[in-house]
């Protein structure tokens, strides 16, 4: 369902962001999200630094796959 609401807006050109726990967590949805062409995450602040290291260093293995 996520990946619906993802796939309309970005048709769309319409901004799509997530807010909530889901994203903060240690599961891969993040990335996931990423993957999917969203445009902003919602993060606890004690995440912040290391999903944007995460992203990073995924970004750089995989290149810009998403968009």
């Amino acid at each position: 369902m996520i990946e619906r609401a993802i796939t309309a807006c970005r048709k769309q050109n319409k901004y799509v962001g997530i807010c909530g726990q889901g994203p903060s967590g240690p599961s891969g949805l993040r990335q996931w999200l990423v993957q999917q062409g969203i445009t902003s995450l919602s993060l606890n602040p004690d995440s912040v630094v290391e999903t944007w290291q995460k992203l990073a260093r995924s970004e750089k293995r995989h290149g810009d796959r998403h968009h």
